[in-house]
């Protein structure tokens, strides 16, 4: 589905009276954090070409550590702009994550202001990482929230998976990056999409599709793996403190 088609849904909820999402900081950052990135790990980027060149698009990757959004920021073919905790926005980090087009959400509810934001990203053709498990953990796509399904279905837009291995070491604190040197690959997958689904979406829909769309990630995950030679860490040392 092209951005102009999206626009065009008159079920969607309404986003042109939202302020325009700031990215240019976002664009400079990334290219400056790009060099940093493969300076300071062993990284490869696999099927690169895989990646959308144009219009909407969900990124759904797995989630391991820290490092997994600014590295997959700084290594994207194109600008992202990530769904992330809204305990990060604070202070003068929170103040950077906006003005370089990042989205805060409040997972102890249902935000609808983010929401809202995450379809006018959609709306205007850019590319939007949503991390489908919600939280850090063994990065097996093992349980799969439904924000990507429901982003799914609202808009039509295509789903792009993608495996991060070696952000972190096994075992290792989901706080803490990995040490210098250490190998770390990013696979992407094949898009694909789910059919879109006009209002009213019911929640055992949205779970429905998740579970489907869960299929495919954990299928993604398992071949890269396969194809790596590069193993999940398996559970990390401690829970995600925002779980």
């Amino acid at each position: 589905m092209t951005a102009d088609e999206l626009t065009g849904h008159l079920d969607l909820p309404r986003t042109d009276d939202l302020p325009a999402i700031p990215h240019r900081l976002g664009s400079v950052l990334r290219h400056a954090v790009r060099p940093y990135m493969r300076w300071r790990y062993d990284l490869t980027i696999h099927h690169e070409e895989r990646f959308p060149a144009g219009g909407p698009v969900l990124i759904a990757p797995n989630h391991l550590s820290l490092l997994d959004g600014p590295l997959l920021g700084a290594v994207a073919p194109r600008m992202l702009h990530q769904l992330g905790k809204v305990e990060a926005f604070g202070g003068v980090q929170g103040f950077v994550l906006h003005r370089a087009g990042q989205i805060s959400i409040d997972r102890s509810q249902y935000d609808v202001l983010a929401i809202r934001r995450a379809i006018q990203i959609l709306r205007e053709g850019r590319a939007l990482s949503v991390y489908p498990e919600g939280n850090r953990g063994p990065g097996d796509f093992r349980r799969i929230r439904g924000g990507v399904a429901y982003l799914a279905m609202v808009t039509g837009a295509p789903i792009l998976p993608v495996a991060l291995l070696g952000t972190r070491q096994p075992g290792g604190n989901i706080e803490h990056f990995p040490p210098r040197g250490s190998r770390v690959d990013v696979v992407y997958g094949e898009t694909f999409t789910v059919d879109r689904v006009s209002f009213p979406r019911r929640h055992v829909d949205v779970r429905a599709v998740a579970d489907q769309i869960g299929d495919v990630l954990r299928a993604h995950v398992q071949a890269a793996v396969e194809a790596t030679g590069h193993p999940l860490p398996g559970k990390p040392d401690q829970k995600d403190p925002d779980e």
